[in-house]
């Protein structure tokens, strides 16, 4: 009563294989518990800016990064800083590569908390 005459619209066809859906991009891993911080292999030193020299401003800005089965930082946002610092503090991030990081044998991507460091001397 309702339905279609026969089962399914359209129906299947016999002898098909399943067409396997593809699988998306995998969700990035929060670094903690088993899953370990990866060796940093590059990491340029940020350009200290020239207002922030001059004003001999120092302080962290923190950044949340993405890093790709390859290791390439590929996202950035920034957790906190001081506005004048965050602009170099995000181009240094966005330069640096890091050591693929290992999930049950699988290349990962993953969130990672960066902390870049500015000090006046």
């Amino acid at each position: 009563m309702g339905g279609v005459l026969g089962g399914v619209l359209g129906g299947f066809s016999k002898g098909a294989p399943p067409v396997p859906v593809a699988a998306g991009p995998k969700a990035p891993v929060r670094v903690g518990g088993e899953v370990k911080p990866p060796r940093l292999l590059f990491a340029p030193d940020p350009e200290y800016p020239v207002l922030a020299k001059q004003s001999h401003l120092s302080g962290i800005v923190i950044i949340e990064a993405v890093i790709d089965e390859q290791g390439k930082v590929t996202a950035m946002r920034v957790v906190s800083g001081h506005p004048i610092l965050i602009p170099a503090a995000m181009s240094a991030v966005s330069k640096r590569k890091y050591e693929p990081t290992f999930l049950d044998g699988e290349a990962t991507p993953i969130d990672l908390r960066v902390e870049i460091s500015f000090r006046f001397s």
